[in-house]
């Protein structure tokens, strides 16, 4: 990706890397997505069309729902400062992604008359207490609704490149594109409706979160288009961030885990099922394509 790195960091960022990450239990909000019975596609779409001004995102410039790799990164292992530099310039580097993404869902919020709330994004090291209780590093990155915050240790990005085999800048920003995208679901209440319905249908949750997720995989893209409008991506920056959509999959996660794949306990979908969903958002740039809720995924 071609970035500015103007040596600061976004007034969103909140760095809590080395602080006590507290105590306690992980907090009981479930993880969303939507299925053909809950609540009708074209109600979700709806939702997107009139925050986005018709449909398209014109941006030039508990636990939480979240990318949800298990990590096993040791106690205490600092960030990788080859990914892409040294540690402030890690900081640099994910303040100028979330500025730029939030930036563009403000221009498009903002376009049909709409304020749209940043989200911020807090950077720890082990384990944190965030509003949707205690998440140690093994979490991954993930998106708590209760307080707006994205939660991220940065050691995720070494074991996306070094474990999961998807390395590149603009994988990290993808990670960090998906978490702000589940924001943009939140902040215009699909997520909530979400959860009602996985509430009234638990038998239908996994299904039900894994069409939230490559929603929030979609909507990632169509930023991912908008980098591609004004020239911010490099060649191989697109495949780096279908690398990465295909490294985090429920299935090759699995397999990887135990040698076996369960779809009936997917929560976020295949490594098909998200590149297919990322890259049409980014094939796109239009928010009202991503509508995961209508039909088959």
């Amino acid at each position: 990706m071609k970035i500015s790195l103007p040596g600061r960091k976004s007034g969103n960022v909140i760095d809590q890397r080395g602080a006590s990450p507290g105590a306690g239990g992980m907090a009981g909000l479930p993880i969303g997505g939507l299925a053909k019975m809950g609540i009708p596609g074209i109600i979700i779409i709806i939702v997107l069309m009139v925050v986005m001004g018709g449909g398209s995102i014109l941006g030039g410039g508990g636990s939480g729902f979240g990318i949800d790799p298990p990590l096993e990164t040791e106690p205490g292992a600092a960030a990788d400062e080859s990914l892409p530099g040294a540690p402030d310039e890690m900081v640099q580097f994910v303040s100028f992604v979330l500025d730029d993404v939030q930036a563009s869902w403000d221009e498009s919020f903002a376009a049909s008359g709409q304020r749209y709330d940043e989200a911020q994004l807090v950077l720890f090291t082990d384990g944190v207490q965030s509003g949707c209780g205690f998440a140690p590093s093994s979490t991954g990155p993930f998106y708590c609704p209760a307080d707006q915050r994205v939660y991220l240790d940065l050691t995720f990005f070494d074991e996306l490149a070094s474990r999961f085999g998807a390395p590149g800048d603009f994988a990290q920003a993808y990670v960090i594109a998906h978490e702000i995208a589940h924001h943009v679901q939140n902040v215009t209440g699909i997520s909530d409706e979400v959860r009602q319905i996985q509430q009234q249908n638990p038998d239908e949750a996994n299904e039900l979160s894994v069409r939230l997720e490559l929603q929030a995989d979609c909507l990632a893209g169509v930023w991912g288009y908008t980098t591609f409008e004004r020239g911010i991506l490099e060649t191989g920056d697109l495949e780096e961030g279908l690398g990465a959509a295909a490294a985090i999959g429920d299935d090759r996660l699995q397999e990887q885990a135990t040698g076996r794949v369960n779809r009936d306990t997917w929560t976020h979908g295949s490594s098909e099922q998200r590149v297919k969903w990322f890259r049409r958002g980014f094939d796109s740039g239009d928010a009202s394509k991503c509508d995961t809720f209508g039909g088959g995924i």
